[in-house]
């Protein structure tokens, strides 16, 4: 069963009846999409229990979206850091499951919590704890599905798709430009993105610029260099709403982004995109491969995680991404909405 993504969120931090499982994945968006394969496996494999994902309270709406989650968790720590506790009331859940990490920071807060089961990946700082060993060349979807296998539950990495949402599209048809990212290691240039933007929007095609809280200045930026108006940024001083940018993505022609969410989110809604990446390999981080997504990147040796994620600097892999490949890679994607040109939209 589907749940629409524009429904009301699914917050809950008290205790119902019944068996529970409980999720740890207290991350972004990105990081939620790419766990969507092993939360639905979860689901089929336990569907008499409340599955409680511990996640940011933000991620309520996207969690809504996945139709494998009940109840969330409201479960949060600054950055990428693991949650030191997890606040959960009632008796202990029956099944306990590690979607966070690898190893003693997110094995022992729930843990803590005395599971009858625990599932989650072999380390040696917690080897009372059975599990697989633990790869770092792996996709991060797959390394998931790969886990709750191990425990004799079978989980597809493709099936990473949500419906969308019945609510309009703020803007149809538009190329979306996302130029933001938690880390400046996986930010293109936004005068590049400004453009890409201002040749699409030569060209006929409406674009518009998404930011997430605290990026209003750069896509604002990216804005005025494409000579797009203000309004035609959504979000900055906070995240636009989850079922907002559903519904944007889901009727967009295209998304142009980094190694970020929406480029995750534009996978499970089936929107083309271009994705740009540098400090690591598409290869743990990419779409499927697939005509709708394109993925850009320029490495100098066949290293998984060539560069920092988390640094504070544009990766030299990025940048050597340029404008014109953007702007080819957008030409060859299959148009969603039919086989219009740009001037005729």
């Amino acid at each position: 069963m589907t749940r629409r993504t524009d429904a009301p969120p699914l917050t809950d931090t008290g205790h119902t009846g019944g068996p529970r499982l409980l999720v740890l994945r207290a991350l972004g968006l990105g990081d939620l999409l790419t766990a969507v394969p092993a939360l639905r496996a979860l689901r089929r494999a336990y569907p008499g229990h409340r599955l409680m994902l511990a996640a940011p309270a933000r991620m309520a709406e996207a969690a809504r979206a996945t139709g494998a989650v009940d109840r969330l968790l409201p479960t949060s720590a600054p950055g990428r850091s693991v949650p030191g506790r997890i606040d959960w009331a009632g008796p202990p859940p029956d099944v306990a499951v590690d979607l966070h990490g690898n190893g003693p920071p997110s094995h022992l807060p729930l843990r803590a919590l005395r599971p009858a089961r625990l599932f989650a990946y072999a380390h040696p700082g917690t080897p009372d704890l059975p599990g697989p060993a633990w790869r770092d060349d792996e996709h991060e979807g797959t390394r998931w599905c790969r886990l709750l296998s191990w425990y004799g539950i079978r989980a597809d990495p493709s099936d990473l798709r949500v419906p969308p949402p019945e609510r309009p599209s703020p803007a149809p048809g538009a190329v979306v430009l996302h130029p933001g990212a938690d880390a400046a290691a996986r930010r293109w240039p936004a005068e590049r993105f400004a453009a890409v933007g201002g040749a699409l929007r030569a060209a006929g095609h409406r674009v518009v610029v998404t930011a997430g809280a605290g990026e209003a200045r750069s896509a604002h930026a990216v804005a005025r260099g494409a000579g797009l108006p203000r309004s035609a940024v959504l979000g900055g001083d906070a995240d636009v709403p989850f079922a907002d940018l559903a519904a944007l993505t889901a009727g967009a022609r295209a998304v142009v982004v980094g190694d970020t969410g929406p480029a995750h989110l534009a996978t499970a809604l089936g929107t083309p995109s271009v994705v740009l990446f540098g400090p690591v390999a598409p290869r743990l981080w990419g779409p499927p491969p697939s005509a709708l997504h394109r993925v850009l990147w320029h490495p100098d040796s066949d290293a998984a995680r060539p560069g920092d994620a988390h640094g504070d600097v544009p990766d030299e892999r990025l940048l050597r991404i340029t404008v014109a490949e953007v702007l080819e890679a957008v030409n060859r994607l299959p148009d969603p909405l039919g086989t219009l040109t740009g001037a005729d939209r």
